[in-house]
């Protein structure tokens, strides 16, 4: 994991096309906002984490665990897509 240290309406590329930059720090929280291509998916963690879970706990199978997700992301990419 890269660890980098941002002020306000600073930012950072991840390739080059999706720039993500600090919109406001207080209160101990951090508002980002993100700017990438339309056929980038995003997702907020406790999200996916939560579809996953609910999804083994449908199907009656092992509880997901952070070797799924990745799995899981491609499922939604490829669902998001053929909208």
């Amino acid at each position: 994991m890269l660890v980098l240290s941002r002020k306000q309406d600073e930012g950072i590329y991840i390739g080059h096309d999706i720039k993500i930059t600090i919109v406001e720090v207080s209160s101990g929280q951090v508002k980002i906002g993100i700017s990438a291509p339309s056929d980038v998916s995003i997702f907020r963690e406790e999200v996916i984490n939560k579809i996953i879970e609910d999804n083994y706990q449908s199907l009656a199978e092992k509880k997901p665990g952070p070797e799924d997700i990745p799995e899981f992301i491609k499922q939604l990419t490829q669902s998001d897509s053929k909208k």
